[in-house]
């Protein structure tokens, strides 16, 4: 957070984190040594270094140098029950006494799929993978093989991992006027451009266009039911059912990408819209805290991966469906029921209404977005629409998200450094009320900074 005339207010959040995390940076240090930035996960870096975490209990974490955090974080929205739950650590310390992975089917492998698709009405059929990158991988290439074309539709701004398609405006345009220019990162080939249309998110009329003009080679459209890494935006009421009626007017396949989104009910939040996809790609929750990937839908399109279908898809994985990480996710899936969920949404209505009112209380421009148990703090006035809202709210608040991430931290808070907050199960009201303190106490502290910095986020 290099600055030419440094704010007061910098050096001070900055010297507290350091008092605190002495430990953590000796850590940094010496990884730098044999990791690239002495990080190996983009998504958890921060500046001046990251804090390394030693152990997790329930809501809350432990750093190396003794300090105790609230998880607002919960490992990007995967621990849905939070750290070390006894009855996903009996489960999966059983498997593991069996062993971990045979290189053969298993029974644990059919009785997960056989939950998730009892409490998804869209899944007939369901594959497992690693990841949620591996998932929205062969969901768009299950896509392209059941209709023959190669094109797809996603979101600027839409997160679905980081393969190569996908990474055509993972970061949105920040310009709002006319169409989102096609932007990939270094090291994607140019020539994904080409098999990649990018519309904003909540815009119909804008994906119809781009239909009527490309119809003869789009196979798929590809949303997040609501952006989760774009800054949590919901959609607007009718967008989801009217993706559904674009696809069968123009004879797409429909992909919700439900990784985030499929903690807001026992059935996602297409059940909760009532939208039937025609796949789903899932992971986090799913896996019980282990590594995991899922994608499944119709059984027309899913019996391309039928080793017996004239044109089968080859699809293997050495850790794909593996024992432990089997047991461990249906042990998560049965404990989080509908009335769980609803539980931990009413938690994260707390928590949104809390922040809210201290925003208010403080004459403070910004918006809490999200559903239920996924939040996000934007530097904006009102609810965003797509992730370009989104970026560029955070583009003019200056140093501010950082500041107050890190502030957060000091008072033993731990929720992402980009804003997107995340509920557990273990959670109590006490518990929201703790995060509520320290996000007022931190308000309180950065206030100074944006009045002299960025005054037009005040009331």
């Amino acid at each position: 957070m290099a600055d030419s005339k440094p704010h007061p207010i910098i050096a001070d959040i900055i010297g507290r984190f350091a008092e605190r995390t002495v430990r953590s940076k000796n850590h940094h240090d010496r990884a730098k040594e044999r990791l690239p930035g002495g990080d190996t996960r983009t998504a958890t870096y921060f500046t001046p270094y990251p804090v390394y975490m030693e152990s997790g209990s329930g809501c809350y974490l432990r750093d190396v140098d003794g300090n105790q955090y609230l998880d607002l974080l919960n490992n990007y929205t995967s621990l849905i029950h939070g750290h070390a739950h006894p009855p996903i650590i009996a489960a999966t310390r059983a498997q593991l006494e069996k062993g971990t992975v045979f290189g053969a089917a298993g029974e644990i492998q059919y009785r997960h799929a056989e939950h998730m698709c009892s409490r998804v009405p869209s899944l007939d059929r369901i594959r497992y993978c690693n990841s949620g990158t591996e998932a929205t991988l062969f969901a768009i290439r299950v896509a392209r093989a059941f209709t023959g074309k190669d094109a797809f539709i996603k979101m600027d701004g839409g997160y679905h991992g980081s393969h190569d398609a996908v990474e055509v405006n993972v970061f949105p345009d920040p310009d709002p006027a006319g169409p989102p220019s096609l932007v990939i990162g270094p090291g994607v080939p140019n020539s994904v451009r080409k098999d990649v249309l990018v519309v904003p998110f909540n815009d119909l009329d804008a994906i119809e266009k781009l239909l009527k003009d490309h119809i003869d080679k789009v196979a798929a459209i590809l949303v997040e039911p609501f952006l989760g890494a774009g800054g949590a935006v919901p959609p607007q009421p009718g967008y989801l059912k009217g993706l559904r009626t674009l696809a069968d007017k123009y004879e797409l396949v429909l992909i919700f990408d439900e990784v985030i989104s499929f903690r807001l009910s026992a059935g996602g939040l297409q059940k909760i819209e009532g939208v039937k996809p025609d796949l789903t790609t899932f992971a986090k929750i799913i896996g019980g805290g282990l590594a995991i990937g899922a994608f499944g839908g119709c059984r027309e399109i899913m019996s391309r991966f039928d080793p017996a279908h004239t044109e089968t898809i080859f699809h293997s994985g050495t850790f794909n469906g593996n024992n432990i990480t089997m047991a461990a996710g249906l042990k998560a899936m049965e404990l989080y029921d509908q009335q769980a969920a609803d539980r931990l949404n009413r938690l994260g209505d707390e928590l949104q209404n809390g922040f809210t009112a201290a925003l208010t209380e403080f004459g403070i421009k910004g918006y809490v977005s999200g559903y239920g148990s996924v939040m996000h703090l934007h530097w904006r006035d009102r609810q965003p629409v797509n992730a370009t809202d989104s970026i560029v709210g955070q583009m003019n608040a200056g140093q501010l998200p950082a500041l107050v991430h890190l502030e957060l931290l000091n008072r033993g808070v731990y929720a992402a450094s980009r804003g997107m907050l995340v509920m557990s199960t273990p959670m109590t009201s006490e518990d929201i009320g703790k995060a509520v303190n320290a996000f007022r106490e931190t308000l309180e502290v950065v206030k100074p900074y944006i009045v002299d910095t960025v005054p037009h986020l005040l009331k």
